[in-house]
């Protein structure tokens, strides 16, 4: 296998890994999404997480 081969290969491989991972996140909103970011330190959660918390599980 040469190189160019190897990098094509390497990159499929990660990108793939990548949407296999998205798939396994809760849905924004969920009950699962919500307990899920309950448990997140503040510090760590992203402007939209914020919103989004606000917006699905409080209100």
């Amino acid at each position: 296998m040469n190189k160019a081969t190897f990098k094509l290969v390497a990159t499929a491989s990660l990108l793939m890994s990548a949407l296999l991972l998205q798939g396994c996140s809760p849905e924004v909103g969920s009950k699962e999404w919500c307990a899920d970011l309950k448990e997140k330190p503040k510090g760590e959660w992203s402007v939209n997480e914020g919103k989004d918390f606000a917006k699905h599980c409080i209100f």
